[in-house]
């Protein structure tokens, strides 16, 4: 494994450290070790999309606070002579090892979760080593995604509907730019793609496979994560392509609890709060929002990262000591509910609205920003 030297271009970092991607894994163990066991918490997780972000911090709740066997699915990419893997390729094996440390199963399956291969290898796994799941989370994020039954490739996109957007982000690298961005308007082609990709289409033909493969236990929950955000961030998120897709996935729940109805399941879409991934250092106008956003609830101590965010979900939401699952009038779980406070958003909004090319970079928390962005591909604050 080769050590590299952190580098933002673009909003994408460049480089990886294999080692510090090994101990941001162990940072949240240890992190979820000094919470309160679960008590009331499932045993058998899958977990689709489970390298990293929320997926990963799931995988960490479930196995180190409530002692849960765990198969999850990611594709990665592995290391060459010449290039490291991509950061779940370190942090999958660092979980495996973590977890069979405390005596827990830990099955990892890299392969593209969309594919009827790769569901035919997790069913395998799950027969021979893991047994029935009791709980499914979908946590997939990907730019593109081929139909198993017809073949065709779909690539979503980020364009706003029925008019071209005009939008402040920042471009982060070298020198971090305040930029304004035109996003042209979503084809019906775009929307349809986009729906396609990261509705919930691909969810339910998981539920579908393993309710006939018997591999869902009676009473079993399935969580979808989503996001809706403030309405500085609608234009080219919740009504946008990406909104589409969103609704579309948070319907899909209703249909899932359909069809787990007859082995008393239940299906949610978990509304997540805000927060530096991948995915979203890209999304026009979110690094000012979340950046924002950071600067508020670091102050008000209601901050959270992946892990706090999912231990929440265990603790006080779908496994709380009254057995009821607090949600909206959608039936949606709110984690972001912190983050739409009003005071929250109000306070967001007015540092939004100062900021200039002059002044952003003091008025935003661009380093905590960029801390969390370096943290996830393996670099340290330290670093």
């Amino acid at each position: 494994m080769k050590k590299k030297t952190p580098l933002i271009k673009n909003n994408i970092c460049l480089e990886i450290d294999p080692d510090g991607c090994a101990k941001h894994v162990k940072n949240q163990v240890d992190y979820i070790k000094q919470k309160t066991k679960l008590e009331n918490c499932p045993k058998k997780v899958l977990v689709l999309g489970g390298s990293g972000g929320y997926g990963l911090a799931t995988k960490i709740a479930a196995a180190f606070a409530g002692r849960a066997d765990i198969c999850s699915v990611s594709f990665e990419r592995e290391p060459t002579g010449r290039r490291n893997g991509s950061p779940g390729y370190y942090t999958n094996r660092k979980f495996d090892e973590l977890a069979e440390a405390e005596g827990l199963k830990s099955i990892t399956i890299e392969g593209d979760a969309f594919t009827d291969e790769t569901k035919a290898k997790v069913a395998k796994a799950m027969k021979e080593s893991l047994g029935k799941a009791d709980m499914i989370v979908y946590s997939l994020a990907a730019p593109m995604r081929t139909d198993p039954k017809t073949g065709i490739l779909h690539k979503s996109t980020i364009k706003p509907i029925g008019q071209q957007h005009e939008s402040e982000t920042v471009i982060l690298g070298k020198d971090d730019v305040l930029k304004v961005v035109k996003i042209e308007k979503a084809t019906d082609e775009d929307i349809v793609n986009t729906v396609k990709v990261m509705g919930g289409e691909d969810w339910k033909l998981w539920i579908e496979y393993l309710l006939n493969e018997d591999l869902i236990e009676d009473n079993a929950v399935s969580v979808a994560f989503s996001y809706i955000g403030p309405i500085q961030t609608q234009a080219i998120y919740r009504t946008g392509a990406l909104g589409k897709a969103k609704e579309h996935l948070e319907a899909t729940a209703f249909e899932i609890t359909k069809l787990l109805k007859p082995i008393n399941g239940q299906a949610y879409v978990s509304v997540n709060k805000a927060l530096v991934t991948r995915a979203s250092s890209v999304i026009p106008a979110m690094p000012i929002y979340i950046s924002a956003l950071y600067d508020v609830m670091k102050e008000k101590g209601t901050h959270e990262d992946c892990i706090q965010q999912m231990y929440r979900m265990f603790a006080e939401k779908l496994y709380n000591k009254d057995n009821v699952v607090p949600v909206d009038i959608e039936n949606r779980i709110r984690l972001d509910d912190w983050e739409m406070e009003p005071d929250v958003q109000e306070k967001v909004k007015k540092i939004m609205d100062s900021m200039t090319s002059e002044n952003f970079k003091e008025v935003l928390d661009l380093a905590g920003y960029k801390r969390d962005l370096y943290e996830i591909h393996g670099f340290a604050p330290e670093d």
